[in-house]
């Protein structure tokens, strides 16, 4: 039978349209490979996504043309390092995403002072009235986590403007903005944090199984897992006469008047805290090219001060590690008052211990020793942005507040030495306050302080010979 043209036309098109529709559907980026986002420029930049097995992968972008095979249902090119600028268009097989730029990427993760939204900060008004940017990207990773690592995530990214800024963390819109103004180069924030979180959250599993320091906690969890695996086995052996006699228990519980007894349900497996965030935050961002990370976390921390410094560390090494970028920049914001001294020193040792980091200090952005979710955010970025141009970028700054050197004692004074003194010492609001001082018995007495030059000189009457200064 001939088939008229008309109708051959239209079973071609349709035709078309099908395995067009399958190869596009069969082809799909990672969610950050989305309209409007950021690509770290300088580096190899890792672009991947899922295909059915042997499915071609062709990326073009900034003129380059880079193909791949899909193996294991994923495919992943790498392109050579590209210029600033945009916005570029990314060509992924038929798929066409648009708007993109290139400049500096950066994650902003912790707890709640990270997630502190910028509309409520106490400049928050005034910086959402002038913080129209295009080239200024906001990204928000949803608060999921799991027993294992995600491999994607779904997440938008937005230009900075009044709307998309209000709710986004107002530290990271400070540092974003301040960068944007110091390296006039587009500039992409991804915020990954969630309030309420230890540091045990932000930990790869990965990497405490390998880490001999945290063997009791994998111990501690295979034992749990082998438990509950018992448990559930002896109930679905059971279950069927459980359900019977509670059927009949609670027939007669109903012919008595009675509240029925409890149900019978099979165990519940004891949830792992550990690594839980990093899962589903953190890993799926991986291997997307960044500059470095800013970190505002350890208020759940506090009551653990003491193994803070060595969890802390491992997250850090174990983040470097999956991300496979090298010791990238980990900037951290040292938390206020609020908390217990120990966890502040404790984050001072993770500064020390650990390479291409930084500490900033909010102490002084606090009213008062209860404030814990302080509105005075914008130092903090801004000490932040400092930070970042110093170790990411290499300028000549002053990017520190003093930074405690030596002691030496003459007679009933100590005399402290800093480091990062910049044009000198200032005492912001007249006298130096907050200072004591302890002899051989180690009994701390409020002591007076003054500066003489790049020096503090400390001293009390009731401390002859001191040996310590706090």
């Amino acid at each position: 039978m001939k088939i008229p043209v008309y109708k051959t036309w239209a079973l071609t098109l349709l035709v078309t349209l099908a395995i067009g529709g399958v190869t596009q559907a069969a082809v799909k980026p990672h969610g950050l490979f989305s309209d409007g986002a950021v690509l770290q420029q300088g580096v190899d930049v890792p672009v991947w996504g899922t295909a059915d097995d042997g499915e071609k992968v062709m990326v073009k972008f900034q003129g380059q043309e880079v193909a791949t095979v899909a193996k294991d249902g994923r495919w992943l090119v790498k392109l050579k390092p590209l210029k600033s600028g945009g916005p570029f268009t990314m060509m992924i097989n038929a798929l066409e995403v648009k708007d993109f730029l290139v400049g500096e990427v950066w994650v902003c993760s912790g707890q709640s002072n990270m997630v502190f939204p910028l509309k409520k900060a106490s400049t928050g008004s005034e910086a959402l009235t002038a913080c129209r940017d295009p080239e200024l990207r906001l990204c928000t990773v949803p608060n999921a986590g799991g027993p294992e690592p995600l491999r994607d995530v779904a997440v938008r990214w937005n230009e900075c403007n009044p709307t998309n800024a209000a709710d986004f963390s107002a530290v990271g819109y400070f540092f974003g903005r301040d960068l944007r103004k110091a390296l006039k180069v587009p500039v992409g924030l991804i915020h990954a944090a969630v309030g309420g979180t230890s540091v045990q959250f932000w930990m790869s599993w990965r990497g405490i199984e390998a880490n001999p320091a945290f063997r009791a906690w994998v111990d501690a969890g295979k034992a749990a897992e082998v438990k509950y695996l018992a448990a559930l086995e002896t109930y679905r052996q059971q279950e069927t006469n459980l359900l019977a006699q509670w059927a009949a228990a609670a027939e007669q519980a109903k012919q008595a008047g009675q509240a029925a007894p409890k149900k019978p349900t099979h165990p519940q497996r004891v949830e792992r805290t550990i690594s839980k965030v990093y899962n589903g935050m953190i890993a799926p961002l991986q291997p997307y090219e960044i500059r470095g990370v800013i970190w505002f976390q350890g208020e759940s921390n506090s009551t653990t001060a003491s193994a803070y410094t060595g969890w802390f560390l491992e997250m850090l090494r174990g983040w470097r590690a999956d991300w496979g970028q090298g010791d990238f920049p980990f900037l951290v914001a040292q938390l206020g008052p609020f908390v217990t001294p120990e966890i502040r020193e404790a984050q001072v040792l993770c500064w020390q211990r650990a390479t291409n980091t930084a500490l900033v200090v909010s102490a002084d952005c606090t009213e008062g020793a209860r404030e814990v979710h302080f509105p005075k955010k914008e130092p903090v970025g801004a000490r932040l942005a400092l930070a970042a141009r110093a170790i990411a970028y290499g300028d000549k700054i002053v990017a520190s507040g003093p930074i405690y050197q030596l002691m030496t004692v003459n007679g009933h004074e100590a005399t402290l030495n800093f480091r990062h003194v910049g044009g000198g010492l200032d005492a912001k609001g007249g006298e130096l306050k907050g200072f004591t001082i302890a002899g051989a018995d180690k009994v701390f007495t409020n002591a007076t302080a003054h500066i003489d030059g790049e020096k503090v000189i400390v001293s009390s009457p009731q401390v002859q010979q001191p040996v310590a200064v706090r």
